[in-house]
């Protein structure tokens, strides 16, 4: 976060029209000569005067010989007053936007570094609306939840229940991905990555999430890392950029199996599902309301080419057909399937042969490199 710079802003600025008021007075010139003198109308110089009308580029020439003060002092006085004005005006949205700001996690946001600290509701209003690239809170909503600007964002946050935190956690997905630098998207190419992409979650290296991220970008798709934040129990997403696909990843349950898994599953979207659609993994939704009977298919299709990539059903079955399955068989399996051992776990435990407590030791915690 860039420092903070000291800028001074006078509590009020007034119009040029009240120093042009005073000239004129100092001239012993009244309003109906300045205009002759000027080649203005008398409205016109009347509007300035009671501070109804701006002085322009070209006025402030033509005052120039007539009142004996450069162009550039009215101009600088019509700027510093437009400022002014501008100002005000962006107070009152603050001001007015403080209802909305409150309901974004925004001490957890600042805890993680995405927008500066502070208690002032106006200040939180502010940072936000720098967080989101908008001028004003209606702006987000007409982004987040109207959808009117369909090209970008195809997705309404109006029926989920946490609508404001999920927002700023895609938002920091957007800013990550506009750090990273990819080659055009290549669809052939990531079908071809797949396998190697599965070799990296059986080894697990510690340094894996780079190198996943240095593969994608190579066949045209960003990923990122985003933590998840409070109110925003979101899993993963996709969507298009542009040409570009993003996946984007928060590891909300910290366990490689379920990572996996959705890592598979975004990739899944991106080959099946192309760019019509943002999907959103694991957001819940108001009462009354849910996924749309289109959006649950391709949420399946996912899942299953996820599923399939991880633990094929071949290699389910002969896993269910062991006579045994005791730590050491389950990493035999691991090896001659191509898998982790906790994927084979996540799979039991998900089509409960075992229970949640069974083999939780082969299951690895995922971790980030800072």
């Amino acid at each position: 976060m860039a420092p903070k710079k000291n800028k001074y802003q006078p509590s009020i600025v007034f119009h040029p029209g009240e120093t042009l008021s005073e000239r004129l007075e100092e001239l012993g010139m009244g309003r109906k000569e300045f205009a002759v003198r000027s080649g203005k109308p008398e409205k016109t110089i009347f509007a300035i005067l009671k501070g109804e009308s701006s002085i322009t580029p070209e006025m402030a020439v033509q005052f120039e010989n007539v009142l004996q003060i450069p162009a550039h002092f009215w101009l600088n006085k019509q700027r510093s007053y437009d400022e002014y004005i501008a100002r005000q005006k962006q107070e009152k949205l603050l001001e007015e936007a403080e209802d909305w700001a409150r309901k974004f996690p925004y001490a957890d946001m600042a805890k993680k570094g995405w927008v500066p600290k502070t208690r002032k509701a106006p200040e939180k209003a502010k940072y936000l609306f720098s967080f989101f690239a908008i001028s004003n809170y209606t702006s987000w909503g007409s982004y987040y939840v109207e959808k009117q600007l369909k090209v970008a964002f195809r997705i309404s946050l109006k029926h989920t229940k946490q609508p404001y935190a999920v927002s700023a956690w895609l938002r920091k997905g957007e800013l990550q991905a506009a750090e990273l630098s990819v080659n055009s998207f290549d669809k052939k190419a990531l079908k071809a990555l797949l396998p190697k992409i599965k070799k990296i979650m059986a080894e697990q290296p510690a340094d894996f999430f780079k190198t996943l991220q240095n593969l994608c970008a190579e066949v045209g798709v960003k990923l990122v890392y985003t933590p998840t934040i409070e109110k925003a129990p979101i899993n993963g997403s996709t969507r298009w950029l542009g040409d570009t696909p993003l996946v984007q990843l928060s590891n909300r349950y910290k366990r490689n199996d379920i990572f996996w898994f959705t890592l598979f599953h975004e990739l899944g979207h991106i080959l099946l599902h192309g760019k019509k659609d943002i999907f959103l993994e694991d957001v819940k939704y108001v009462k009354g309301t849910s996924m749309s009977k289109a959006a649950k298919q391709k949420e399946q299709e996912a899942d299953d080419f996820s599923s399939d990539w991880l633990l094929s059903k071949k290699d389910e079955e002969e896993i269910l057909n062991a006579t045994s399955l005791d730590r050491t068989k389950i990493i035999e399996f691991a090896k001659k399937f191509g898998t982790h051992p906790g994927i084979i776990i996540g799979r039991l435990q998900h089509e409960k042969v075992i229970d949640y407590s069974e083999g939780r030791d082969l299951i690895e915690p995922i971790k980030f490199e800072a």
